[in-house]
């Protein structure tokens, strides 16, 4: 955290700041995501691979009765069945979900003390036992549920839960806290929000526009075998079966309504940041804090998802 010259001595409050579990759980969120999107393509892959050898004209034969390419649709359908039951013992989805909810609880209850949020605000005694024992509760609850606590295997805690800096950004006067929260917090978070968006609303034009190219040949080649122009279109199931794995890729990664999710987000903290820098006094800052942290939440974000399809 760096102190900006001034009359109020305005800071700059970024991740780094925050404690070394926090870090921590963010980077295995990002290594189990990573490795459950990459099981789901591969398999999805896998699948549309197996329809190629049955597709095409040609054939490859040894010994008179071997069928190389068919080799291929087995090699493809073992590697599905493989990598489901990697993925099974593996729980990288599972794990990851645990993961990224419990660094964003982590980074959202940090916010809430250093500025003063609900339930840390000003009017509290031994706002660090609370912290504390807020912060044990809710990883005990994702405990239950399977979250692999990692702080007794670091070796390094990073100095406990509260850091420096965040002890320094809560002495400061309310102005400059919510300066801090506002640009670093609130801002920030605006333009997360913004640049999801943008990226699901490409990714769900770039999926639905290539299952309408995939369906359309197979139509196509349905429609001719359909009125005799041809005796079989084996081919059709290839592109069938790439439709439907393009399709299925679009609902994992929830293109389509991650769109309308995140920009109602955007727009709640549009409102958010107009109030906290105009009307917005002290008396109500720790209430906005806390709902503007409720805003940002992946459990927000998943409630808005379910409810907008």
């Amino acid at each position: 955290m760096t102190a900006i010259p001034g009359p109020l001595q305005s800071m700059v409050f970024r991740s780094a700041d925050l404690p070394a579990l926090f870090h921590h759980t963010d980077a295995v969120a990002v290594a189990r995501q990573r490795e459950a999107v990459n099981s789901t393509r591969a398999q999805l892959a896998l699948l549309v691979l197996g329809t190629v050898p049955a597709a095409v004209p040609w054939h490859a034969e040894v010994g008179g009765s071997f069928q190389l390419l068919d080799l291929v649709a087995v090699l493809a359908y073992a590697g599905v069945l493989i990598t489901t039951y990697l993925a099974s013992r593996r729980k990288a989805k599972s794990h990851w979900q645990l993961n990224r909810s419990a660094a964003e609880f982590i980074k959202s209850n940090c916010w809430r003390y250093a500025v003063h949020g609900s339930p840390f605000d000003s009017g509290i005694q031994h706002p660090e036992a609370v912290f504390a024992s807020r912060l044990e509760e809710g990883l005990q609850e994702l405990r239950k549920v399977g979250w692999d606590d990692p702080r007794e295997r670091m070796a390094d805690s990073g100095g406990g839960l509260i850091t420096a800096s965040m002890r320094e950004l809560r002495d400061k006067a309310f102005t400059v806290r919510k300066e801090t929260y506002v640009r670093d917090r609130l801002i920030e978070q605006r333009r997360w929000y913004r640049r999801r968006m943008q990226v699901s609303r490409r990714g769900a034009l770039v999926w639905s526009s290539t299952i309408a190219l995939l369906t359309l040949p197979a139509l196509v080649l349905a429609v001719l075998q359909m009125f005799g122009r041809a005796d079989s279109f084996a081919l059709t199931g290839s592109f069938s079966a790439a439709a439907a794995a393009c399709l299925a890729w679009n609902e994992m990664r929830r293109h389509h309504p991650l769109v309308s999710a995140h920009s109602l987000v955007e727009e709640d903290l549009e409102n958010m940041q107009a109030a906290m820098e105009t009307t917005l006094t002290e008396r109500h800052w720790a209430a906005a804090v806390f709902e503007t942290e409720r805003i940002v939440s992946p459990e927000h974000t998943d409630w808005l998802v379910r409810h907008r399809t």
